[in-house]
């Protein structure tokens, strides 16, 4: 369910840093023990409620009650165009978050989703591994939904691939097999292309030009000119896990520690913005330039060219 705090977090670059309470400076007289235990205890009691609340929802049919587990692990997240709604792949299923009101385990389906992307109005790419009790390969390969995630079809490389980052744009999807770790293109979501093999942790394409990306490598980001058949290192760039193109031009990354950078020219240059806060596990954003993050349990969402984050959701 999502989280009622929509303070923005901080814009420091480090990750961040537990408070610690004070203690008394003076013991506690006898004659007050009982009463201050009781406080104390009542404090206690009033918490744990609050807790599960926000964990469960008032009714018990958040996210926890309906995917056992809630949205935790999350390897995509993707904005549906038809209703604006925050969509995101977990480990636990897919999770539908609108901007108020609960989150919900999209048609009651619990699965890995490993890679997920929003192609259009209730159309979506997904990749992973069935559910507990769930027929088919260890590997789903490509499958895709056009009724908003309440069906599956497999298309591609059943048993073949697991594509931990996805993109589709400019007709064609692009995809990297975390299985053989190889950088392949499909025209038509059946054959494929397979265009390189380098480790990379995560891509983006750009939005105008379907044969330059950019991928985040342990040796730094890399840029590809032909399509992703040969990648050469962007020297001036810093060191990113994740890494997103939005519909106006801009890229967005995410370092290590949660650091958020954005560039105007390609990638080519790089500002830094705001932070997570913690380790990133997803990113993403649409043609507005919002930024959409996963870390630490938490869903954010910045309006402001990730400057500053609200929580859409929390554990």
């Amino acid at each position: 369910m999502p989280s009622s705090r929509t303070t923005p977090r901080s814009q420091s670059s480090g990750p961040r840093t537990p408070s610690h309470k004070g203690t008394l400076s003076a013991p506690v007289r006898s004659s007050n023990r009982n009463a201050v235990v009781l406080a104390v205890l009542l404090v206690v009691v009033l918490i744990g409620g609050v807790v599960f609340l926000t964990t469960r929802g008032g009714d018990g049919s958040g996210p926890a009650a309906a995917g056992g587990a809630g949205i935790a692990h999350v390897h995509g997240l993707g904005v549906d165009p038809q209703d604006g709604a925050l969509y995101a792949g977990t480990h636990y299923g897919l999770f539908r978050m609108p901007e108020t009101g609960e989150a919900t385990l999209v048609a009651d389906r619990v699965q890995d989703f490993m890679g997920f992307t929003v192609v259009g109005p209730g159309h979506y790419l997904a990749s992973g591994h069935p559910g507990e009790g769930q027929g088919g390969p260890s590997s789903l390969g490509l499958i895709e939904s056009t009724d908003g995630g309440q069906t599956w079809q497999s298309l591609s490389l059943a048993g073949e691939a697991d594509f931990h980052s996805l993109e589709a744009r400019h007709g064609l999807v692009y995809g990297l097999n975390s299985v053989t770790g190889e950088f392949m293109v499909s025209q038509d979501k059946q054959a494929w292309d397979t265009r390189s093999q380098i480790p990379m942790a995560d891509f983006a394409v750009s939005p105008y030009d379907p044969n330059v990306l950019l991928a985040t490598t342990e040796q730094g980001l890399a840029r590809s000119d032909d399509g992703g058949r040969d990648f050469q290192p962007v020297p001036s760039a810093p060191v990113l896990q994740l890494v997103t193109w939005a519909g106006d031009g801009t890229v967005f990354g995410v370092a290590p520690d949660g650091t958020v950078h954005a560039s105007t020219d390609d990638g080519q240059s790089w500002q830094q913005r705001g932070s997570l806060d913690a380790a990133p596990e997803a990113l993403a954003t649409n043609d507005s330039a919002d930024v959409y993050a996963a870390a630490d349990g938490a869903i954010l969402v910045s309006v402001d060219g990730g400057r500053t984050f609200t929580v859409r959701y929390s554990e």
